[in-house]
């Protein structure tokens, strides 16, 4: 059973390859819409090999990729918005997900540096 977290990081992927699914293609937009592919996907990924680590340093390494990449994620997401008319409910949905995903890994990372500290 996967846990709440491996569940909406790999939900977070998905939606915005289904997000980037309904973007005209264009050399343009497929430049960004590879990007938010890319860093969309890496959240699910990253996070999942955060659950494997060997050790409490590998696990908040790997969560600081987390962090980079939902951040990044949520910075093409703001690309998206103001290059495209339409789409505003969707793209707010998945920018409010990042940033909770994004909060969420932040305060999991000072907890794991704050308890490796003692």
């Amino acid at each position: 059973m996967k846990n709440e977290l491996i569940e909406r990081t790999e939900r977070f992927g998905i939606d915005c390859w289904h997000f980037c699914f309904k973007i005209p293609k264009s050399r343009e937009y497929n430049a960004f819409v590879n990007q938010l592919i890319r860093s969309s996907s890496s959240v699910g990924a990253n996070y999942r090999a955060s659950q494997r680590a060997k050790s409490t340093a590998d696990f908040i390494n790997k969560l600081k990729i987390v962090e980079e990449e939902v951040d990044e994620s949520v910075y093409w997401l703001e690309i998206f918005e103001e290059v495209l008319s339409g789409n505003s409910e969707e793209i707010s949905n998945l920018q409010k997900e990042g940033r909770e995903l994004l909060a969420i890994t932040v305060a999991s990372i000072n907890t794991a540096k704050r308890n490796s500290n003692k």
